[in-house]
Protein backbone atom coordinates (compact mmCIF):
# COMPACT_ATOMS: atom_id res chain seq x y z
CA UNK A 1 0.00 0.00 0.00
CA UNK A 2 1.67 3.21 -1.15
CA UNK A 3 1.16 6.76 -0.04
CA UNK A 4 2.81 9.69 -1.80
CA UNK A 5 3.06 13.04 -0.02
CA UNK A 6 2.26 15.96 -2.34
CA UNK A 7 2.22 19.61 -1.37
CA UNK A 8 -0.55 22.15 -1.79
CA UNK A 9 0.91 23.50 -5.01
CA UNK A 10 0.00 20.23 -6.73
CA UNK A 11 -3.02 18.79 -5.00
CA UNK A 12 -3.96 21.20 -2.24
CA UNK A 13 -3.98 18.34 0.25
CA UNK A 14 -2.35 15.04 1.07
CA UNK A 15 -2.81 12.26 -1.45
CA UNK A 16 -3.80 9.22 0.54
CA UNK A 17 -4.17 5.64 -0.55
CA UNK A 18 -7.75 5.00 -1.65
CA UNK A 19 -7.61 1.61 0.00
CA UNK A 20 -6.48 3.19 3.27
CA UNK A 21 -9.23 5.79 3.20
CA UNK A 22 -11.85 3.15 2.43
CA UNK A 23 -10.54 0.99 5.25
CA UNK A 24 -10.78 3.81 7.77
CA UNK A 25 -14.21 4.76 6.52
CA UNK A 26 -15.37 1.17 6.91
CA UNK A 27 -14.03 1.08 10.46
CA UNK A 28 -15.84 4.30 11.30
CA UNK A 29 -19.15 3.22 9.80
CA UNK A 30 -19.03 -0.11 11.59
CA UNK A 31 -18.34 1.38 14.99
CA UNK A 32 -19.98 4.80 14.80
CA UNK A 33 -23.51 3.81 15.88
CA UNK A 34 -22.30 2.37 19.18
CA UNK A 35 -19.75 5.12 19.82
CA UNK A 36 -22.17 7.94 19.14
CA UNK A 37 -25.07 6.50 21.10
CA UNK A 38 -23.06 5.94 24.26
CA UNK A 39 -22.43 9.03 26.36
CA UNK A 40 -18.91 9.86 27.43
CA UNK A 41 -17.94 8.66 30.88
CA UNK A 42 -15.06 9.72 33.11
CA UNK A 43 -11.51 9.44 31.80
CA UNK A 44 -9.92 6.06 32.57
CA UNK A 45 -7.01 6.18 34.99
CA UNK A 46 -3.68 4.42 35.45
CA UNK A 47 -1.61 4.63 38.64
CA UNK A 48 -3.55 7.67 39.80
CA UNK A 49 -3.25 9.60 36.53
CA UNK A 50 -5.56 9.83 33.51
CA UNK A 51 -4.83 7.14 30.92
CA UNK A 52 -4.36 8.94 27.60
CA UNK A 53 -4.30 5.68 25.61
CA UNK A 54 -6.41 5.43 22.49
CA UNK A 55 -6.65 6.27 18.81
CA UNK A 56 -7.35 9.99 18.48
CA UNK A 57 -8.63 12.07 15.57
CA UNK A 58 -10.90 15.02 14.86
CA UNK A 59 -13.92 12.91 14.06
CA UNK A 60 -12.87 11.93 10.56
CA UNK A 61 -9.90 11.10 8.40
CA UNK A 62 -8.53 13.41 5.69
CA UNK A 63 -11.40 14.67 3.59
CA UNK A 64 -13.90 13.97 6.36
CA UNK A 65 -15.47 16.09 9.06
CA UNK A 66 -13.07 17.63 11.50
CA UNK A 67 -10.23 17.89 9.00
CA UNK A 68 -10.21 21.67 8.48
CA UNK A 69 -7.65 23.68 10.41
CA UNK A 70 -10.34 26.17 11.44
CA UNK A 71 -14.14 26.41 11.01
CA UNK A 72 -15.37 27.74 7.70
CA UNK A 73 -15.54 31.51 7.73
CA UNK A 74 -13.37 31.83 10.82
CA UNK A 75 -10.31 34.06 10.82
CA UNK A 76 -7.13 32.10 10.17
CA UNK A 77 -5.22 31.67 13.42
CA UNK A 78 -1.60 32.77 13.72
CA UNK A 79 0.83 30.19 12.36
CA UNK A 80 4.51 29.57 13.14
CA UNK A 81 5.81 31.35 10.03
CA UNK A 82 3.65 34.43 10.71
CA UNK A 83 6.08 35.18 13.57
CA UNK A 84 9.30 34.98 11.54
CA UNK A 85 12.02 37.54 12.14
CA UNK A 86 12.60 39.71 9.04
CA UNK A 87 15.56 37.66 7.83
CA UNK A 88 13.59 34.43 8.22
CA UNK A 89 10.56 35.83 6.38
CA UNK A 90 12.86 36.86 3.52
CA UNK A 91 14.47 33.42 3.43
CA UNK A 92 11.06 31.70 3.42
CA UNK A 93 10.23 33.48 0.14
CA UNK A 94 13.13 31.69 -1.52
CA UNK A 95 11.79 28.25 -0.63
CA UNK A 96 9.32 26.19 -2.65
CA UNK A 97 7.26 23.05 -2.30
CA UNK A 98 10.22 21.02 -3.54
CA UNK A 99 12.17 22.17 -0.48
CA UNK A 100 9.57 20.72 1.91
CA UNK A 101 11.31 17.78 3.67
CA UNK A 102 8.05 15.81 3.80
CA UNK A 103 8.17 15.24 0.04
CA UNK A 104 11.16 13.04 0.85
CA UNK A 105 9.09 11.22 3.47
CA UNK A 106 10.69 12.97 6.43
CA UNK A 107 8.38 13.80 9.35
CA UNK A 108 7.53 17.30 10.50
CA UNK A 109 8.96 18.76 13.69
CA UNK A 110 5.44 19.46 14.93
CA UNK A 111 2.38 18.64 12.83
CA UNK A 112 0.47 19.76 9.76
CA UNK A 113 -2.88 20.01 11.59
CA UNK A 114 -1.32 21.67 14.65
CA UNK A 115 -1.27 18.29 16.42
CA UNK A 116 2.15 16.71 16.89
CA UNK A 117 0.55 13.30 17.46
CA UNK A 118 -0.70 13.38 13.85
CA UNK A 119 2.57 14.52 12.22
CA UNK A 120 1.59 14.72 8.53
CA UNK A 121 -1.60 12.69 8.94
CA UNK A 122 -4.94 13.13 10.67
CA UNK A 123 -5.00 10.30 13.19
CA UNK A 124 -2.60 8.97 15.82
CA UNK A 125 -2.41 6.45 18.64
CA UNK A 126 -1.25 6.84 22.24
CA UNK A 127 -0.13 3.87 24.31
CA UNK A 128 0.44 4.67 27.98
CA UNK A 129 2.43 2.58 30.44
CA UNK A 130 3.31 3.35 34.07
CA UNK A 131 6.56 5.06 32.97
CA UNK A 132 6.15 6.02 29.32
CA UNK A 133 3.74 7.55 26.87
CA UNK A 134 4.25 6.18 23.34
CA UNK A 135 2.89 8.25 20.44
CA UNK A 136 2.42 6.53 17.09
CA UNK A 137 1.47 8.07 13.75
CA UNK A 138 0.23 6.37 10.61
CA UNK A 139 2.53 8.37 8.34
CA UNK A 140 6.23 7.73 7.77
CA UNK A 141 6.42 5.10 10.58
CA UNK A 142 6.85 7.93 13.08
CA UNK A 143 6.84 7.40 16.83
CA UNK A 144 7.93 9.14 20.01
CA UNK A 145 8.59 7.69 23.46
CA UNK A 146 7.93 10.13 26.30
CA UNK A 147 9.07 9.13 29.82
CA UNK A 148 7.24 10.80 32.70
CA UNK A 149 9.04 9.26 35.67
CA UNK A 150 11.11 12.34 36.52
CA UNK A 151 14.15 11.69 34.34
CA UNK A 152 15.76 14.71 32.57
CA UNK A 153 16.39 15.23 28.88
CA UNK A 154 19.10 13.01 27.45
CA UNK A 155 22.32 14.90 26.67
CA UNK A 156 24.06 12.01 24.94
CA UNK A 157 21.75 11.52 21.95
CA UNK A 158 22.05 13.31 18.59
CA UNK A 159 19.36 15.76 17.42
CA UNK A 160 16.29 14.07 15.97
CA UNK A 161 13.36 14.88 13.68
CA UNK A 162 10.77 14.87 16.48
CA UNK A 163 13.02 16.05 19.30
CA UNK A 164 13.88 14.54 22.68
CA UNK A 165 10.81 14.47 24.93
CA UNK A 166 10.23 14.16 28.67
CA UNK A 167 6.98 14.60 30.56
CA UNK A 168 5.61 15.23 34.02
CA UNK A 169 2.15 15.42 35.55
CA UNK A 170 0.63 18.64 36.82
CA UNK A 171 -2.54 17.35 38.42
CA UNK A 172 -4.43 15.56 35.64
CA UNK A 173 -2.49 17.32 32.86
CA UNK A 174 0.56 15.72 31.26
CA UNK A 175 3.15 18.37 30.36
CA UNK A 176 5.56 17.29 27.60
CA UNK A 177 8.80 19.19 26.98
CA UNK A 178 10.64 18.64 23.66
CA UNK A 179 14.13 19.84 22.76
CA UNK A 180 17.17 18.77 20.68
CA UNK A 181 15.56 18.96 17.23
CA UNK A 182 17.48 18.60 13.99
CA UNK A 183 16.97 21.71 11.82
CA UNK A 184 16.40 19.50 8.76
CA UNK A 185 12.60 19.43 9.04
CA UNK A 186 9.76 21.93 8.83
CA UNK A 187 7.12 22.62 11.45
CA UNK A 188 4.35 21.67 9.03
CA UNK A 189 3.84 20.53 5.43
CA UNK A 190 1.34 20.87 2.56
CA UNK A 191 2.85 23.96 1.01
CA UNK A 192 3.45 25.76 4.31
CA UNK A 193 7.04 26.97 4.32
CA UNK A 194 7.91 26.60 8.00
CA UNK A 195 11.61 25.95 8.50
CA UNK A 196 13.00 26.19 12.03
CA UNK A 197 16.37 26.16 13.75
CA UNK A 198 18.12 23.84 16.19
CA UNK A 199 16.88 26.08 19.02
CA UNK A 200 13.31 24.79 18.60
CA UNK A 201 11.58 24.10 21.91
CA UNK A 202 8.04 22.72 22.23
CA UNK A 203 5.92 22.43 25.38
CA UNK A 204 2.61 20.55 25.12
CA UNK A 205 -0.14 19.98 27.67
CA UNK A 206 -2.42 16.91 27.34
CA UNK A 207 -5.67 16.65 29.29
CA UNK A 208 -8.20 13.85 28.87
CA UNK A 209 -11.48 15.60 29.61
CA UNK A 210 -13.55 12.41 29.61
CA UNK A 211 -13.50 8.95 28.09
CA UNK A 212 -13.90 10.33 24.55
CA UNK A 213 -12.19 13.73 24.55
CA UNK A 214 -8.53 14.79 24.60
CA UNK A 215 -7.49 18.46 24.76
CA UNK A 216 -4.02 19.57 23.70
CA UNK A 217 -2.35 22.94 24.17
CA UNK A 218 1.14 23.80 22.93
CA UNK A 219 3.67 26.61 22.84
CA UNK A 220 6.49 26.57 20.29
CA UNK A 221 9.63 28.66 20.81
CA UNK A 222 12.51 29.28 18.43
CA UNK A 223 14.46 32.42 19.36
CA UNK A 224 16.72 32.10 16.32
CA UNK A 225 13.88 32.55 13.80
CA UNK A 226 10.76 33.82 15.65
CA UNK A 227 9.99 37.24 17.09
CA UNK A 228 8.03 35.61 19.93
CA UNK A 229 6.72 32.15 20.91
CA UNK A 230 3.94 30.66 18.81
CA UNK A 231 0.92 29.76 20.96
CA UNK A 232 -0.79 26.95 19.08
CA UNK A 233 -4.61 27.06 19.05
CA UNK A 234 -6.09 24.54 21.48
CA UNK A 235 -6.88 21.23 19.79
CA UNK A 236 -9.78 19.00 20.82
CA UNK A 237 -9.55 15.39 19.65
CA UNK A 238 -12.12 12.62 19.74
CA UNK A 239 -11.60 8.95 20.53
CA UNK A 240 -11.84 7.10 17.22
CA UNK A 241 -14.29 4.22 16.73
CA UNK A 242 -11.40 1.79 16.09
CA UNK A 243 -8.53 0.85 18.36
CA UNK A 244 -5.57 0.46 15.97
CA UNK A 245 -3.97 2.71 13.42
CA UNK A 246 -2.68 1.31 10.15
CA UNK A 247 0.51 1.74 8.14
CA UNK A 248 0.54 4.33 5.37
CA UNK A 249 3.81 4.01 3.48
CA UNK A 250 5.40 6.95 1.67
CA UNK A 251 7.16 7.36 -1.67
CA UNK A 252 9.04 10.43 -2.89
CA UNK A 253 9.00 9.41 -6.55
CA UNK A 254 6.69 12.34 -7.38
CA UNK A 255 9.23 14.93 -6.25
CA UNK A 256 10.15 15.74 -9.85
CA UNK A 257 6.64 17.10 -10.46
CA UNK A 258 6.83 19.61 -7.60
CA UNK A 259 7.51 23.11 -8.96
CA UNK A 260 10.42 25.24 -7.88
CA UNK A 261 9.97 28.54 -6.07
CA UNK A 262 8.89 31.38 -8.35
CA UNK A 263 11.87 33.46 -9.38
CA UNK A 264 11.76 37.26 -9.13
CA UNK A 265 11.66 39.05 -12.50
CA UNK A 266 15.05 39.97 -13.86
CA UNK A 267 15.84 43.65 -13.53
CA UNK A 268 15.97 45.53 -16.81
CA UNK A 269 19.42 46.54 -18.00
CA UNK A 270 20.27 50.23 -17.75
CA UNK A 271 21.28 52.10 -20.89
Amino acid sequence: MKHSMMTAAIAGTLVWSAAATSHLAAQAVAAAPNSESASAGPAPRMDGHPDLSGVWWRGGDIGGRGFALSPRGAQRPTFFSDLYQPWAAAHAKTLADKDDPTVHCLPTAFGTLNVSLFDVGAVGQIVQTPKFLVMLTETFHSFQIIPFDGRPHRDTVPPSYRGDAVGHWEGDTLVVDKTNFTPNTWISAEGRVSFHSDALHVVERYRRVDSKTLEIEATVEDPKVLTKPWVVPKQTLTLAPFDQIMELACSDKDIETVPDAPQPPASSAKN
